[in-house]
């Protein structure tokens, strides 16, 4: 599966109201580690709303940094983790649920489908899948 097909997973699984973002991002890149999906989903079942519901760092962020971590076996995942929120930023606009949700003219900053696809687009980009 290639990074585009696996965002566009993470999209779907979010858009079904069945997973939270960083549920969708950990399940789309499922591939990467180790664990099964269930595990996956049980793992970042706390992490929606801006990590627990604190509208602070986006699940879909938190999600592409547990993956990373799994990816590394911890060795300079701080590193990438902060390449990867560096670049998210860039994109999104933030990187805290609440400033993301923000709304200007009626619209979001960001999404929470493209949190989640640029989540997943830039863990690919910087893992180099």
């Amino acid at each position: 599966m290639t990074i585009n097909e696996r965002a566009e997973k993470a999209v779907s699984m979010k858009t079904s109201g069945k997973y939270n973002c960083a549920q969708s991002v950990t399940v789309a890149l499922a591939d990467q580690t180790d664990l099964t999906e269930e595990q996956l989903m049980q793992i970042s079942a706390g992490f929606c709303a801006g990590m627990g519901n604190l509208e602070a760092t986006c699940g879909a962020l938190i999600g592409a940094g547990m993956i990373t971590g799994l990816r590394t076996e911890g060795k300079g995942t701080l590193g990438t983790v902060r390449k990867i929120q560096e670049e998210f930023g860039r994109r999104c606009g933030a990187i805290k649920c609440k400033d993301l949700k923000t709304l200007t003219d009626g619209k979001p900053l960001c999404p929470c489908e493209e949190c989640v696809r640029n989540a997943v687009l830039i863990y690919g980009e910087i893992m180099g899948e």
